[in-house]
């Protein structure tokens, strides 16, 4: 987990010797914890596992280390396909329900779209240093495998299950146009199986 400090240092000493303007770190939405959303950049970090804290002392380090190259922490959400429901899908796989029926909610972003999104961030001047990526809202996992026709079966939600994390993306909206199918189970699915089809 250290590494994520090692190697985003090693990467921004070779962005300062080529000169270049602007210097994008790949950060999680896991640094924000179990707070209640919409999550903020501007918000206070509390990430409850390691992979959040290595996530977020690699931001500081980074900030730190900063000369003339600009930088912005990109927190990204769940990108379909590469996050554990639908990527890591399995036969027989469970879900947790909770008492209302809904499933684990999470800010999810298509792989297209997330190709989109840093294609056009890297031709705005102007970014702040921390930048949430994701769709606007948030979907159900359950809802997720629905719309890719994965089975799976729930099981009661313990008392430490998370119900939403729910990124704040006004200022990303700033910069970036979604349009509405961008933002649901069947398009985020349907650029999955799109990327997967391309491979």
């Amino acid at each position: 987990m250290e590494d994520n400090v090692t190697l985003a240092l090693a990467a921004l000493k070779l962005a300062e010797a080529a000169a270049v303007p602007r210097f994008f770190v790949a950060s999680s939405a896991a640094v924000y914890g179990a707070q209640d959303g919409p999550l903020r950049e501007d918000m206070p970090c509390a990430p409850l596992s390691e992979y959040g804290r290595q996530k977020l002392a690699m931001e500081q380090a980074v900030r730190e280390a900063q000369g003339k190259t600009a930088i912005t922490a990109l927190r990204i959400g769940n990108v379909a396909g590469a996050d554990a429901i639908l990527g890591g899908w399995q036969p027989k796989m469970q879900i947790d329900r909770f008492p209302d029926g809904a499933t684990p909610s999470r800010s999810y972003i298509g792989p297209v779209t997330l190709a989109r999104v840093l294609c056009t961030l890297c031709h705005v001047d102007d970014l702040p240093p921390v930048l949430n990526i994701a769709a606007p809202g948030a979907v159900q996992m359950g809802a997720l495998l629905d719309a890719a026709g994965l089975a799976w079966q729930p099981k009661p939600a313990p008392a430490t299950a998370i119900p939403e994390v729910r990124l704040d993306t006004n200022a990303l909206e700033c910069h970036v146009d979604f349009t509405p199918e961008t933002q649901t189970p069947a398009g985020m699915v349907r650029e999955w199986q799109q990327d997967m089809n391309k491979r």
